[in-house]
């Protein structure tokens, strides 16, 4: 069985769902069960978590055939990808290495089935491949992810190198401000005072991310399993960074900055489902074109879902 730090700690105490939590502790191991090697083995996607050169937090995806995620033992993931040129963690995986590898957060899901998987490591680069040496393996229950199918684009669709552009800025354009006001999901990546990162998933219906200005978003923190495992990391450390997928395109838009945990109850309550709100800061913008072959069916949403005020 796994163990909290003091930042989840404090947070779960702080929410008065510390019990809870110490019950939900039974799904944090350090190794990944033959079901769970099976759920891997069927996915073509997978998002990973990190920190950049410069130290900035990212999340952002890889993809590949099913196969492509792969478990030789029960405390070893392999990833047969590497990052697209483009990525802003294709540096620092790239340059991994056994003696120094990073550190990663993972979440595998599968919205056809509203299934996912978490796990955190060590990860570096094998040849064409990515090893990751797992430290924690985490079950997730699916509330608030929507469910969708995928398929691959077609020849001359597929997301190569000509066809790719990048946009950076340090504030979201009225494009990209859409295209968080309509987002049924995204991905958050954290990592603790130590460096130990994490990915997780964030969904609800089209608005329940707000956009308070270009350089600042706001969404709910909706009722969960109480580890806390986001927002333990950001009490001790406040950097993160979002992942936003464009299903229809491929097209991905990462942010990066600081986020922090809004506990004012009267805010809160101004939030339909929300048990308390994370404010996040945009200081870096960069959106990928074509970063993914994978094109994904329209969203049938969670029931959990709580409506948007």
């Amino acid at each position: 069985m796994g163990t909290y730090h003091s930042g989840e700690i404090a947070v779960q105490e702080r929410a008065g769902l510390a019990d809870q939590a110490r019950f939900s502790l039974g799904g944090i191991g350090e190794t990944v069960p033959p079901v769970a090697r099976d759920f891997l083995a069927e996915q073509p996607l997978i998002v990973l978590g990190g920190a950049d050169a410069e130290g900035r937090i990212w999340a952002t995806q890889l993809t590949g055939e099913p196969g492509f995620l792969r478990v030789p033992d029960p405390r070893t993931l392999l990833i047969d990808a590497l990052p697209i040129p483009e990525d802003p963690l294709a540096g620092v995986l790239d340059a991994a290495g056994p003696d120094a590898p990073a550190l990663i957060g993972m979440i595998a899901i599968e919205p056809a089935t509203r299934r996912r998987m978490r796990m955190n490591g060590r990860v570096h680069r094998a040849g064409d491949a990515l090893r990751v040496d797992l430290d924690q393996v985490i079950s997730n229950c699916p509330k608030y992810l929507q469910k969708r199918d995928h398929h691959r684009a077609g020849p001359g669709r597929d997301g190569g190198p000509g066809g790719r552009a990048v946009e950076a800025a340090g504030a979201l354009s009225t494009a990209q401000q859409l295209t968080v006001s309509t987002a049924d999901t995204f991905f958050v990546a954290t990592a603790s005072d130590r460096g130990d990162a994490d990915a997780s998933h964030r969904g609800g219906n089209p608005g329940f991310v707000q956009v308070v200005s270009p350089t600042l978003l706001r969404w709910p923190d909706y009722i969960g399993n109480a580890m806390f495992l986001t927002l333990g990391n950001l009490l001790l450390n406040p950097a993160a960074g979002l992942l936003f997928p464009d299903w229809e395109t491929g097209a991905v838009l990462h942010l990066s900055g600081t986020a922090r945990t809004v506990w004012d109850a009267e805010e809160a309550a101004r939030v339909p489902g929300a048990q308390r709100l994370v404010e996040f800061s945009v200081e870096a913008v960069r959106e990928i074109s074509a970063a993914s072959p994978l094109r994904w069916t329209d969203p049938g949403y969670s029931r959990f879902n709580p409506p948007v005020g």
